[in-house]
């Protein structure tokens, strides 16, 4: 009788499924914990830095430290998430147990001495490491190593920014460009789900971003039920974001190459990287472009969500963000760049707004997501996350930002290990 409702295949699909779910569970678990540990160990050290500014000074030295930790102990935990990608792509180089304690605490280091990173490759790499860990225990052969790894990428992405769909995609899409393989779709959504409820167990929020309303009227709705002025300015906006994106990526790849050809002895490079960070803010005079750029040091601080504000932002907030992160992560500090992504987006478009007599929040919405998605090449998710963290009321803005700014971003995204299948034109 079973059989006549149900087929052999749809009852090996189940049994799949379920077995799926019960590898998943602890690994999702033990990933959201760590997160959240992560999240809350990284706040306080921001806040405890703004308490004590002359921590500052002592960037160098935090830098020296964390470029010896890995190279005594780190052995190929230095190739951060590119690391992660080689091994879903080509698995059997496997990764060290000790890369999500050493990149964690690495992290915390950074931000309590002002470096500006971000907290994503963080995450991410404490997802691989310990997926990689479980699919040892579990003995998993190398193609379900390979589904696990994926889904630890979704768990620690959703779980650090408490967006588990986004975080799913995310993991998919990062792989390749031009192509997104579901040969890991069921695990990717259990676990960011799973790692995002973790960490919302362990009373660890997120920050709330909110779009004010506005009014603009559309004179072809009797035609159209979309705004066409409006979509223009998008579509201009969306053109200068893939090409920040762009220099984003290309700023910290040569900066890299800079330092190492300029350098022999690579223990200098951090000081040289710390110190440059040191004299920019003092030259500066002010510390808004330090670490991620989400609390406010003082009021009137230039933060991510300031940016959602009419005069929230300068006009070149965005460059200085984006030299400062270049500089940090391309002389050996550790983080990840998507959330200064978000604070070059976000500032960047509170400046469209102005030239473009456009909405403040909305155009600092667009901007969040759409830099990310042209430096990662992943539209499809950032559209999604435009929608996890804004609503969905403007959806289609969105996604006309993130596919613009991904097809003017070029092909040489901030992670190297990401594969093409199909050029963007």
């Amino acid at each position: 009788m079973i059989n006549k409702i149900f087929s052999l295949e749809q009852i090996r699909v189940f049994k799949n499924l379920l077995r799926w779910t019960v590898i998943i569970l602890p690994v999702s678990i033990v990933i959201g914990s760590m997160v959240a540990f992560f999240l809350w160990a990284l706040n306080l050290s921001i806040h405890y830095r703004f308490e004590h500014p002359w921590l500052l000074y002592f960037l160098p030295f935090a830098g020296l430290l964390i470029h010896f930790s890995y190279k005594l102990y780190g052995k190929t935990s230095e190739k951060g998430n590119n690391l992660i990608l080689d091994e879903i792509h080509t698995p059997g180089g496997g990764i060290p147990k000790r890369m999500g304690p050493l990149v964690l605490v690495s992290t915390v280091i950074t931000h309590l001495f002002g470096g500006s990173a971000g907290r994503e490759g963080t995450a991410v790499q404490i997802g691989g490491s310990i997926a990689h860990m479980f699919s040892k225990w579990f003995k998993l052969d190398t193609k379900e190593t390979r589904m696990l790894l994926t889904a630890g990428v979704a768990a620690g992405f959703g779980a650090v920014f408490g967006t588990p769909l986004t975080g799913a995609i995310f993991a998919l899409e990062v792989l390749t460009i031009g192509r997104i393989q579901y040969f890991a779709i069921f695990p990717c959504l259990i676990a960011s789900l799973i790692g995002d409820l973790t960490v919302s167990a362990w009373q660890v929020h997120h920050t709330t971003y909110r779009i004010d309303t506005f009014d603009i009227p559309n004179y072809f709705e009797t035609y159209f039920s979309l705004n066409i002025l409006l979509l223009t300015k998008v579509v201009i906006a969306s053109i200068a974001f893939g090409l920040s994106s762009l220099l984003f990526a290309q700023m910290a790849h040569r900066l890299k190459k800079i330092f190492l050809s300029l350098f022999r002895k690579t223990w200098i490079i951090p000081i040289i990287g710390g110190t440059i960070i040191i004299i920019l803010t003092l030259v500066l005079g002010k510390p808004d472009y330090l670490s991620l750029g989400v609390d406010a040091e003082y009021p009137g601080a230039i933060t991510i969500p300031s940016a959602f504000k009419e005069g929230g932002s300068d006009t070149w907030s965005w460059l200085w963000k984006t030299i400062y992160t270049s500089v940090t992560l391309s002389s050996g500090f550790k983080g990840g760049e998507v959330t200064p992504l978000f604070y070059i987006g976000a500032t960047l478009g509170n400046t469209l707004s102005s030239l473009l007599n456009a909405p403040v929040g909305l155009f600092a919405a667009l901007g969040f997501i759409a830099v990310f998605a042209g430096a990662t090449n992943t539209p499809l998710a950032c559209t999604i996350m435009g929608v996890e963290l804004f609503g969905g009321e403007y959806l289609i803005y969105f996604a006309v930002a993130c596919y613009t700014a991904y097809f003017f971003s070029g092909h040489a995204g901030i992670y190297s290990a990401q594969k093409i299948w199909a050029r963007k034109g």
